[in-house]
């Protein structure tokens, strides 16, 4: 059940009720007896709890659907060059 705000058309005096969304407005201000009207409230925003909402998160798992940050694989033509254990990034790679 939500709680709702009201403020008293005479005196201003604001408040929260806990009450059902099949329930009426309140008629009757705690405070004078005059008649309050419910507030807009924004709400609350939305919370995400737990593992593997997108496949898009950062949490450092790869996702099921698929990660396009994988390192693309070595071009077999491509031999490195003494030394060197990164054929596609060394300059100086020698092609077979």
């Amino acid at each position: 059940m939500p709680t709702y705000g009201y403020e008293c058309k005479s005196c201003k005096h604001t408040f929260d009720v806990f009450q059902s969304m099949s329930d009426e407005p309140l008629k009757i201000c705690p405070k004078c007896g005059k008649e309050p009207r419910r507030l807009i409230n924004g709400g609350t925003g939305v919370i995400f709890k737990g593992p593997g909402f997108y496949a898009t998160d950062k949490s450092g798992k790869r996702s099921k659907a698929g990660d396009s940050t994988k390192e693309a694989p070595a071009k077999p033509d491509a031999a490195p060059c003494p030394g060197c254990a990164k054929a596609e990034s060394c300059p100086q790679a020698v092609n077979s």
